[in-house]
């Protein structure tokens, strides 16, 4: 795939893979595709089910200028905070030049960095770690834990990030959701779900207590493996954190377009 066929890959994945995860929150969530702006919007206060993202396709400085300024009026409307995901190859040379100042114009500040990923790499061999034992996601004592692992790692309010899971039903059926187990204790989580012909990986973390032991790649292993067992797939993408991104290339996944994400300023 070229560099723009792999962001469009992504932010496609983005879209999808959020229309259903915010609309489990919410039956009446903003989910609309506009002129260019894709919005997924929970308003949760777990902030990640409040997106906004960008989705022309080579687009100019003066229409991402436009575009800045539209969605971060969008976020502006809504109650609780959010971020706008950019994925830099959908923008043309002059465009990545002008986004700092464009984004400043539009009242936007600079959360933190991200990388799509994406590898025809399934099946892979059922994964196994001397520490760990795995267990499904299938109730909300599971989800509850596995919220509570996604605020210690990047740093939410615990009742922020129950919030965005506790009662969920697709978590629950749809999602190949995986705790890993350090005796009774979760110390890591990973999950994915079919998304348009691939298997997204998303809201992987492990507790800082833990980290740097390979708990975080032994469940997204194992959330891959269950995923692709049930559904034949062999695709997978997903978006990283910095923090995320070493790990990923070791399973088998190639980075493609940078992410940037945005918040509104004062919100």
């Amino acid at each position: 795939m070229t560099g723009l066929t792999e962001s469009i890959e992504s932010l496609e994945q983005l879209t999808v893979a959020w229309r259903a995860m915010v609309l489990d929150r919410d039956v009446d969530a903003d989910v609309r595709d506009l002129p260019g702006i894709a919005v997924r919007w929970a308003d949760s206060r777990f902030s990640f089910w409040n997106c906004v993202t960008l989705t022309d396709q080579g687009a100019g400085a003066a229409l991402l200028t436009q575009r800045l300024s539209q969605a971060a009026d969008i976020m502006r409307a809504k109650e609780h905070p959010g971020f706008l995901w950019l994925f830099e190859d959908l923008l043309d040379d002059e465009a990545r030049t002008a986004l700092p100042t464009a984004a400043e114009q539009a009242g936007l500040q600079y959360a933190f960095p991200g990388r799509g990923m994406a590898g025809d790499l399934l099946p892979i061999p059922e994964p196994v770690h001397p520490d760990l034992t795995f267990v499904r996601v299938r109730t909300d004592e599971h989800l509850r834990a596995y919220a509570d692992l996604q605020s210690r790692a990047y740093g939410f309010p615990v009742e922020d990030g129950r919030a965005g899971l506790v009662g969920s039903a697709h978590w629950k059926s749809e999602m190949y959701a995986y705790l890993g187990m350090r005796g009774d204790v979760p110390v890591a989580c990973a999950a994915t779900v079919e998304a348009q012909g691939r298997l997204f990986v998303a809201f992987v973390a492990t507790d800082p207590r833990w980290q740097r032991r390979g708990y975080g790649e032994a469940v997204t292993r194992k959330a891959l493996y269950e995923g692709a067992r049930a559904t034949g797939l062999t695709r997978a993408t997903l978006h990283a954190t910095a923090a995320g991104a070493p790990v990923y290339p070791r399973i088998g996944f190639t980075p493609n377009t940078p992410i940037h994400f945005y918040n509104v300023k004062g919100l």
